[in-house]
């Protein structure tokens, strides 16, 4: 048992250096490009794994994504150039925080606008289910429930006349 647990540990362990991005294979020419690459890529988001950022995914259109930003840097392109240009591309998908503009505002205002609408009839449930039991019985309604009170086969009235 304990043999299969650390061998299932290990080809985790395994299997994460293995798929794992690196930047080794991009070379800069200086530590603040190979930073600004970095914090570009992490900045947008993998078109197919659409959770992770080109940073984090190793989905072939990710890693041709990297090689496209890395080309652009090395051409001397800003990175402003870079995301206009993927964003032209791509819509405003690519970007993991994309601006606020009338084309986004359900992205960005929905979650709220449907915790409001959930909010709203949640209090109006409660509020309704108090009125009803805060509301007495009528004379007539009392004296239906009394009536099937007494015929039903449980109550000790109908058990002593059964006796």
């Amino acid at each position: 048992m304990i043999k299969s647990l650390l061998l299932g540990a290990l080809l985790l362990l395994g299997s994460g250096s293995v798929s794992a991005y690196t930047l080794e294979e991009f070379q800069f020419d200086s530590p603040e490009q190979q930073t600004e690459f970095r914090e570009l890529i992490a900045k947008l988001r993998c078109l197919v794994c659409q959770n992770e950022s080109l940073a984090g995914s190793q989905a072939e259109l990710a890693q041709d994504l990297r090689n496209e930003v890395y080309r652009m840097m090395r051409a001397g392109q800003s990175q402003d150039e870079i995301l206009d240009f993927l964003v032209e591309r791509y819509g405003d998908f690519v970007l993991y925080d994309p601006p606020l503009k009338p084309s986004t505002y359900l992205l960005w205002f929905g979650p709220f606008v449907l915790i409001g609408i959930a909010g709203f009839v949640v209090v109006r449930t409660i509020l309704s289910k108090k009125r009803a039991a805060d509301e007495p019985i009528s004379a007539s309604e009392q004296e239906r429930l009394q009536a099937l009170l007494d015929n039903s086969p449980d109550s000790p009235s109908s058990s002593s006349r059964s006796t």
